[in-house]
């Protein structure tokens, strides 16, 4: 009877662990698909941005160097496969592209031939779209690393956790950069 008793202990154990580790793999596959979303994203963005150069730099002679920045920023950030290991990386690449892409749709103003040229109102209204679904992804994936670090950081669960290996993911947070305001007239009126 003992040995029946002890038997359905483990047995039930067993169950319960097995759950939990099922429950941490689905959390940590949510994140990497919402990863592969993101990607899929930033990867449009990526394909858009030299048509957007090429655009603007027809009218914007005097910004050379902020088309090179976002050039090299954009190309590294294309190399880049967002994964466990990169995901950080990747964030910091992805605010800097922002924070410059907004500097040229900002310095645009200042250009009224190119901000009234139908190919580039076309660009900016497609980079726009871009922009919101990448917002959307990065929402998806701050849901699921939010799952996921919960259940690695949450007994009992956080003990299957740090048996298999899984780690606390980081969140996609703007940079502190990008959460300061933009000053147009900065931009507009560089010397």
């Amino acid at each position: 009877m003992k040995l029946i008793i002890l038997g359905v202990v483990v047995v039930v154990a067993l169950v319960f662990l097995y759950s939990i580790y099922v429950q941490v793999i689905q959390k940590k596959n949510n994140v990497k698909e919402a990863m592969s979303s993101i990607d899929v994203q930033l990867r449009k963005r990526y394909d858009l941005i030299p048509n957007i150069l090429t655009i603007a730099n027809r009218y914007m002679e005097h910004e050379k160097g902020l088309f090179e920045e976002i050039t090299a920023l954009r190309s590294r950030a294309s190399e880049l496969r967002a994964d466990a290991n990169t995901i950080s990386e990747k964030i910091q690449l992805d605010n800097a592209i922002a924070s410059k892409m907004g500097q040229l749709l900002v310095n645009v103003e200042n250009y009224p031939q190119l901000k009234a040229d139908n190919m580039m109102m076309q660009a900016m209204q497609t980079y726009s779209e871009v922009e919101e679904h990448i917002a959307a992804s990065r929402r998806f994936y701050n849901s699921a690393v939010k799952e996921l670090n919960n259940a690695a950081e949450i007994f009992p669960s956080s003990v299957v956790a740090v048996m298999i290996g899984i780690r606390p993911y980081p969140f996609f947070e703007a940079d502190e950069q990008s959460r300061q305001p933009i000053n147009a007239e900065d931009m507009l009126y560089r010397k």
